[in-house]
């Protein structure tokens, strides 16, 4: 069956790596070892981008759970950089996101989000207009792997799973999509999106990934 939609994940799939400096000043901020900082950063990532905690009281966790005292401007500060740190874009990305939309072919975002990157977001990537649907965890309630928020991307595209393809980078992701029917692969570069679009025989259905 011919595809219809792409549906692509935000983080290291549209964006790019995370910003090396914004990372520094967050592991300053924090005071901890760069290892410790990544073993509590992700610990409580989840409860974040399922809209349980804000940035605020997401930070205030970690403090409690590292044993740091965090004043409110030392909270503002990481709050800032910590959405500066997953604010840059993949220009190849979006420009086949942009190529693929022009080809006629329905384009969504299904991303796992704090409120605080998405109001960045919101403001500063007019480009977010050009797809026809966007999901953001944070406002459901709901995150990737969980079948529901596949399953309100697809309805609120009008596609069958078997029309429409999904990429992100983490497997567990990609492994949930494909339980509820979606085509889906794991994204590692433009490069091998490319190879694997071939192997899979739809690149012939859309536009090259690099021009």
């Amino acid at each position: 069956m011919p595809l219809r939609a792409i549906i692509f994940d935000y983080g290291l799939v549209l964006s790019g790596p995370p910003e090396p400096a914004a990372r520094a000043h967050l592991i300053d901020i924090s005071g901890l070892s760069p290892e410790i900082f990544d073993a509590h950063y992700w610990k409580y990532r989840v409860d974040y981008d399922r809209g349980t905690l804000n940035g605020r009281t997401y930070w205030q966790t970690f403090a409690s759970d590292t044993g740091i005292a965090l004043a409110p401007e030392r909270i503002d500060a990481l709050i800032e950089h910590d959405v500066r740190m997953w604010a840059s874009v993949d220009p190849i990305m979006l420009a086949w996101a942009g190529r693929v939309q022009a080809s006629g072919m329905k384009t969504a975002i299904l991303s796992n989000m704090g409120e605080e990157l998405l109001a960045h977001m919101r403001k500063n990537f007019r480009w977010l207009d050009e797809f026809h649907h966007l999901t953001w965890s944070c406002e459901l309630n709901l995150v990737k792997p969980h079948t529901a928020i596949y399953q309100h991307t697809l309805e609120k595209l009008g596609v069958r799973p078997e029309e429409a393809l999904f990429l992100d980078d983490k497997v567990e992701n990609v492994e949930g999509a494909r339980q509820v029917g979606l085509h889906a692969l794991v994204f590692h570069n433009p490069q091998t999106l490319q190879a694997d679009l071939e192997r899979e025989g739809w690149a012939s259905q859309l536009p090259p990934v690099m021009a």
